[in-house]
Parts: structure tokens; C-alpha cells; sequence
């Protein structure tokens, strides 16, 4: 179950990346507000999935997936360059929070 809240924990921290930056400096208050949500969502989250997964691969993971789906809402949505190299960075990111988790 840890896993399980872990992940979906993750993704909300790729929501709340993705919604303060519509926020315009906190000037747009429904983006504002899910923000605020899934940030207190995916901290909580965190937070539970720790009491079961050791600090260092818990946070790794929770960044990991956070980085990997801002980067690629980046590319799909918002025109950010979509590079072999990028790409190539990402892939490598993401096997580095399989990795974590298979050693576990």
C-alpha cells in the first residue's frame, strides 16, 4: 500500500508543479487552489508512504516521478523541446526510480 500511495503521491507533486506555474504568481485562484491541494495531498502522501519506506528511496522516488511527469506535461502541453537528449535524461531518471524500487 506504501508503493501504491507513494506513486500517486508523485503524480500530485507533477500537479502542483504544473498548476503554480498557472497560478501567475498566485494571481489565478483556481489554479491557486489546486495548488494548494495537491501540494498538502502529495506531502501527505509522502509523508505516510515514509512511515514504510526508508527516507532516501521514498524521496527519490516521490522527486523522480514529480520531475519526470513535469517534464513530459512540459513537452506535451506547454511546447518545451522534445529531444533525443531529453528524452534520453528521462529514461534514465525513470529507470533510476525502477531501480530504487526493485532493490528495495
Amino acid at each position: 500500500m506504501a508503493w501504491l500511495v507513494l506513486i500517486v503521491a508523485g503524480v500530485l507533486e507533477t500537479v502542483w508543479a504544473v498548476s503554480l506555474e498557472a497560478t501567475k504568481g498566485f494571481s489565478r485562484p483556481v489554479p491557486s487552489v489546486v495548488f494548494a491541494v495537491a501540494l498538502v495531498l502529495s506531502m501527505g502522501g509522502l509523508a505516510y508512504a515514509l512511515r514504510a519506506i526508508p527516507l532516501g528511496t521514498g524521496y527519490a522516488v516521490w522527486v523522480g516521478i514529480g520531475a519526470v511527469g513535469t517534464a513530459l506535461y512540459g513537452m506535451a502541453a506547454l511546447g518545451d523541446a522534445l529531444t533525443a537528449a531529453r528524452v534520453t535524461c528521462l529514461l534514465l531518471i525513470l529507470g533510476g526510480v525502477l531501480g530504487l524500487k526493485v532493490l528495495h
